[in-house]
């Protein structure tokens, strides 16, 4: 089952992206600030376990204590690989192409609609199958 973490404050649409990615059978795993997503996803070197935690993370751009593009960068930098769809209220061009450049796999901004939102989260999940050498191709 793929794993994803939701990094979103706003309390009510966390929980009904959750609601809706595990009825799509995905493992959601919700974070509410930056500070604490980028601990999740950038464990410290020594004792961390193998390989990503994540098959994707959903990540919102303003997060109390560390803004989604900053979070990005620290992941890149970090080695991490996770891909990263952008979900996010600042939808200006030059909002989309600096999450894109930070890092971001994908960028969608609110509001948007639920059945793009799981057709680009299933994108980018068949992509990492792909790269992971598995079949993937099903959903």
């Amino acid at each position: 089952m793929p794993r994803i973490l939701l990094v979103e404050d706003e309390e009510h649409l966390a929980a009904g992206i959750r609601f809706n990615l595990e009825l799509d059978g995905y493992e959601v795993e919700v974070i509410g600030d930056g500070l604490r997503a980028l601990e999740r996803l950038v464990p410290a070197a020594e004792g961390g376990a193998p390989g990503p935690a994540f098959d994707l993370v959903l990540l919102d751009v303003m997060l109390p204590g560390l803004d989604g593009f900053e979070v990005v960068k620290r992941m890149r930098a970090a080695g991490n690989y996770t891909a990263v769809l952008m979900l996010t209220a600042k939808g200006l061009p030059e909002d989309v192409v600096e999450g894109l450049e930070a890092g971001a796999d994908d960028y969608l901004p609110k509001p948007f609609d639920l059945a793009v939102l799981l057709a680009r989260v299933r994108g980018l999940i068949r992509r990492r199958e792909w790269a992971r050498g598995g079949a993937g191709g099903e959903t």
